[in-house]
Parts: structure tokens; sequence; C-alpha cells
């Protein structure tokens, strides 16, 4: 069964290997409106957590079209949550968009990042108590220490990589390894105190023996995302799964800030979800990345799967209620 619902922009929306410091290295304060920041070597020591005053400001609506620089206002941004969000895969196409998101309400986020540089480059100088980065890789279980993980109440993991093989697959980048291993590695040292993992999938993961899913899993890739999910659904741990139709809008890769919370779904905006597997089309990056952070609080999403796809029209935004009818529409 899918339920189609209308879905309005979403402005708001994975170094050599080293030993592991007692504490994540963390972003330092940034002015938000710097279009470009060198990435330096800000996360190879220890940053003191002096906070700076804002030289101009940015309105950050979750609704809105784009982002209203606006010379003379402070920067205005939700309430402080009592949340703990880990985003692995965080400099990913739809990772992009979940920690800008998560940025945008005013919730606390902390990467795991291969290359913690990256942040700088993708989301500026974040201030520590709102941004914080850990160098790890998912597909290496030493580099997982239990501090990476501690106040952690939510997990958002849309790891990934190529379908088929490409550039990406260097370093031994496969799907076996990043879907899989990653997956496995990751679950099994998270705490069992955590809230919610939300789960980033595809469509077809059960199917891909059939054509046209085949093809698609010609290297393995469904076969592996079904093995990540799996394993989630036995840890043990509340969880939910998202699987997306083929992802359209961006990656915004190398962009900043700025530019992730300008980022539309065009009319692409309405909303097409499912269960059983039988959903076949797109979907907009920032529609996973809405849906993933909406999963996070609605709480009989906890243990469910749902296929997503969007189409032409008009839909939720950020409105969680207008989720919440969404989701509960294809509960059995």
């Amino acid at each position: 069964m899918a339920t189609e619902l209308f879905f309005t922009p979403i402005p708001d929306l994975p170094l050599p290997l080293v030993k592991f410091p007692k504490y994540p290295h963390r972003l330092p304060p940034f002015s938000l409106p710097t279009p470009a920041i060198s990435s330096g070597h800000l996360f190879l020591k220890n940053v003191s957590g002096s906070k700076v005053r804002l030289s101009s400001s940015i309105v950050v609506h979750a609704v809105q079209e784009e982002v209203v620089q606006t010379p003379n206002s402070d920067f205005e941004t939700a309430p402080p949550s009592s949340k703990l969000v880990l985003v692995v895969g965080g400099s990913g196409g739809v990772g992009q968009l979940v920690v800008a998101s998560l940025l945008s309400r005013n919730i606390k986020s902390r990467l795991l990042l291969r290359d913690p540089e990256k942040a700088t480059t993708l989301f500026g100088k974040q201030d520590e108590e709102t941004l914080q980065v850990c160098k790890g890789d998912t597909r290496n279980p030493n580099d997982l220490d239990p501090f990476m993980f501690d106040g952690v109440t939510h997990v958002i993991c849309c790891t990934g990589t190529t379908a088929f093989p490409s550039k990406r697959w260097d370093g031994d980048n496969t799907p076996e390894k990043v879907d899989w291993e990653g997956v496995r590695n990751l679950v099994s040292a998270l705490p069992s105190s955590l809230k919610r993992i939300v789960l980033v999938s595809s469509v077809g993961v059960t199917k891909f023996n059939e054509l046209p899913w085949s093809i698609m899993n010609m290297f393995g890739v469904l076969k592996y995302k079904k093995m990540g999910e799996d394993f989630v659904r036995n840890s043990g741990l509340p969880f939910t799964i998202i699987r997306a139709g083929r992802l359209t809008d961006g990656p915004y890769t190398s962009y900043d800030l700025n530019t992730l919370l300008k980022a539309t779904a065009g009319q692409r905006r309405a909303v097409l979800i499912g269960k059983g597997d039988k959903l076949v089309g797109e979907v907009s990056r920032l529609v996973v990345a809405e849906a993933c952070i909406q999963a996070l609080d609605i709480e009989f999403t906890e243990g469910e799967i749902y296929e997503i796809n969007s189409v032409q029209g008009e839909g939720p935004g950020s409105d969680q209620q207008k989720w919440r009818e969404l989701f509960k529409s294809v509960q059995a």
C-alpha cells in the first residue's frame, strides 16, 4: 500500500588511521555567513571552546525556500534540544542534508567521519556545543572506541557507496565493506541505552534476485544492504529503516552550509510512502533526510521499515504532525 502526501521545500533539512584521543575532536566556533573556510589542521588538535558572536546572521526557517540574510538581526534557531544525534556518513549526499537540518533545528550532533576535515568544508567551523567530530571508519571495528558514543541518544546512519565499481570503491570502499561490515560494526558498538537508530537503506533489497533488481545487485549492493538491515533488526536496539528510491537532488558535495540550507526539492515535494518493498521510483535526498529526522521522535515508527519516493506536488515540509499522518497511513 502506498499513500501520497504533499511535501513543501526542506531547506533545513562518509587520513590515515591514528590513535584515538581521549575525547572527540571538536569543531571550534565559526561565523556562519563565511562561504568558504580553509580546513587547515583544526581537526588534528584540541581547540578551545571559546565562543564568538556572529558578525552577521542568517535566519533559518525549516519551511522557507531559501536562507534570508539579515545583517542586523540575531541568528534565529529553535530552542535547545536534549538530543545528541550521531550522524554516520555525514559527508555523503543524504548525510550532509541531515546535518544541516539538525544544525538549523539547534539539535546537538556528533559526526563520525573518516576524514574530519571534510566537516569544515561542508559545514564551517561550528561551535563545539553544537557540532562535534570524531575520526573513525565503520569498516574497522577497532576505530569504534566507546568514547564516540558517550551521551549519544539517537543515531542516523546514511553510509553507502556506488552499486557498480567506480572510483569510490578505491580503498576497499565496496558495498560489502560499507553496507554490511560497516553497519554490523557500528551497530555492535552502540550503547544499549540508545533511543533510536535510523538506517538509510534501499528499495528492492528483498528482491535482489529478481529483475530489474538483479541488475542493480550485480555486485551485491542490495544483498549487502539487506544483510545490514537484518543485523539492525536483530540487534535489540530500537530502530527505523528508511528504504529510499533512486536518489535525486544533489549530492551537494563541497558546498558550504549556506548552500545546503538553500537546497530545495524543486517540484518533487510530494511524498509517496509504502511498506512491503513495493515502491519503485525516485526520491529527493532532501525528502530522505527529513524522513530520517522525523522518524527519531515519532514513537510508532520504532521497529518499522518504510519505502519512500517523492513526486511532483506540495507536501508536509518539516511539520511533524503531517509526517505522523504520513507514516501512520501505512501502518498495518
